[in-house]
């Protein structure tokens, strides 16, 4: 166990953080940003970490190996289990058996504030939460050479795609790619100016009902249009956000998932008609603007959702070693 109060690490790949394990842990906190995918063009690729956050105390305490009590604040309460049968529970027992340790019974204390089912990645900053939890408490960090790999590669599994995930992971932009059940991804700085705006609201969708609108297959001229409006999100995000209307173009996903949310698609296509960058945020139906200073213009109707300005999280998830 580490002694000193609040000792931070930053997993981030550009950290320079060291390799060397650290001592097992009895009491850790971990804060994970929420995450915005696709970004319009990159489907199922793009991800961008978001300054809202879900923070996670977990403390080993006397009781039957394997056991957990878990206490909600904020979004979830009361919505979600209360024992092992947690998402961040699930995951930390994941990782302490695939490391070949017992998991010992557990106190958890969670604080949401990323809203659930809205697109903002909840559930990818659940299982980034538990399984970093599971790692720190085992002696590991997520971010060395030697687990990196495992913990993205279990966190997309979960998911099925590794967009959300790796942004709460790495924090910054990130570009993520699967070759069969093996995921990847990669992190890229966001320029300077971006000011994400998220307008969430009140109902809830799911992940898995709006997959299933999308088509088995969709014209060529569709795959071509979604090709470079892909490669332009990267240039535009990183290096000329004044592209960002065009790069964020879509043909893909938004269009057929609009009778899922008729509202969302209305407030997209009414923000670009003002010249201001929007898209579906992840599976909806939470809408991700990129208005220049972060201001949205006058006269776009907003009546419904919830404006949120959420900078960029450059960082990815952070961990505290209590004592």
């Amino acid at each position: 166990m580490i002694s000193a109060k609040s000792e931070r690490d930053v997993h981030s790949p550009a950290s320079g953080e060291r390799s060397a394990h650290p001592e097992p842990a009895t009491s850790v906190r971990v804060t994970v940003p929420a995450s915005t995918a696709n970004l319009g063009s990159g489907f199922d690729t793009l991800g961008m970490a978001l300054s809202l956050y879900d923070t996670v105390e977990v403390e080993v305490v006397e009781g039957r190996p394997g056991t957990a009590r878990v206490q909600v604040r904020g979004q979830g309460t009361g919505a979600v289990p209360a024992d092992e049968n947690h998402l961040v529970v699930r995951m930390l027992q994941r990782v302490l058996a695939g490391l070949g340790a017992t998991a010992p019974a557990l106190r958890v204390r969670c604080h949401n504030t990323i809203p659930h089912s809205r697109g903002l990645g909840s559930s990818a900053a659940a299982i980034v939460a538990g399984i970093t939890a599971g790692y720190t408490l085992a002696g590991r960090t997520v971010a060395s050479p030697e687990c990196a790999a495992d913990v993205l590669q279990m966190a997309a599994s979960c998911e099925g795609h590794g967009d959300n995930a790796a942004a709460s992971l790495y924090g910054g932009l990130v570009i993520a790619w699967s070759e069969g059940d093996s995921f990847r991804a990669t992190r890229l700085e966001p320029h300077a100016d971006l000011r994400p705006v998220a307008l969430v609201p009140a109902a809830e969708s799911a992940t898995h009902t709006t997959r299933g609108l999308l088509p088995q297959n969709v014209p060529h001229a569709d795959a071509a249009f979604a090709a470079s409006r892909a490669a332009l999100a990267v240039h535009a995000l990183t290096g000329d956000p004044d592209l960002l209307v065009d790069a964020t173009g879509d043909r893909l996903h938004q269009d057929y998932r609009e009778p899922a949310w008729p509202e969302t698609i209305a407030l997209v296509r009414c923000l670009r008609a003002a010249g201001v960058a929007a898209a579906v945020s992840g599976a909806g139906p939470t809408v991700l603007a990129f208005p220049p200073g972060g201001e949205l213009p006058a006269g776009v109707d907003t009546a419904g959702f919830d404006v949120l300005r959420l900078p960029v999280d450059r960082a990815g998830v952070r961990v505290d070693h209590l004592s």
